[in-house]
């Protein structure tokens, strides 16, 4: 395993469309092991492919209970809405209100190729979707919430 460079906002890639794994091989498997300790070593919660150079539907997330590794992840069912602070791993420094569901359902394929369905709340719903995101070339700051949003979702917690 090894710790890779984490690509920064002034970094084009970041706003590339990632790629879908045909094929798990040990390459895809060392991008998730490396992907992990990534994420680990620099403090987050999750890290797409992307955002260490590698063009691929490849997502890690540990919100505290776990670590999952998602392949090819796709948002199958989303529910209501949280207004909440981000930051971003590849945006050091910078943080943003955004508007995220407050509950969503993600199928992807795991290590071993076999499907999965996660289902995710709060920081785990904004981690997945956030992660996602970034397969598309979003970042969270094309996201960032207005004042008039926030205040709406303040009133109603």
């Amino acid at each position: 395993m090894a710790i890779r460079n984490i690509r920064t906002e002034d970094d084009e890639i970041l706003r590339k469309n990632s790629r879908e794994v045909t094929e798990i091989n040990s390459r895809i498997l060392t991008l998730l092991d490396d992907m992990a300790e990534t994420m680990y070593a620099a403090d987050g919660v999750g890290l797409a492919a992307v955002q260490v150079g590698v063009l691929r539907n490849v997502v890690v997330i540990d919100v505290g209970d776990g670590l999952m590794e998602l392949i090819n992840p796709e948002i199958i069912e989303s529910d209501g809405v949280q207004c909440d602070v981000e930051g971003c791993l590849s945006l050091p420094g910078k943080q943003s209100y955004t508007i995220r569901p407050a509950s969503v359902k993600v199928k992807a394929l795991n290590r071993d190729g076999k499907w999965c369905v996660y289902k995710g709340e709060g920081l785990k719903a904004r981690a997945f979707c956030h992660e996602l995101d970034h397969l598309k070339g979003t970042l969270f700051i094309d996201k960032k919430a207005t004042k008039e949003e926030i205040e709406k979702y303040r009133k109603e917690d």
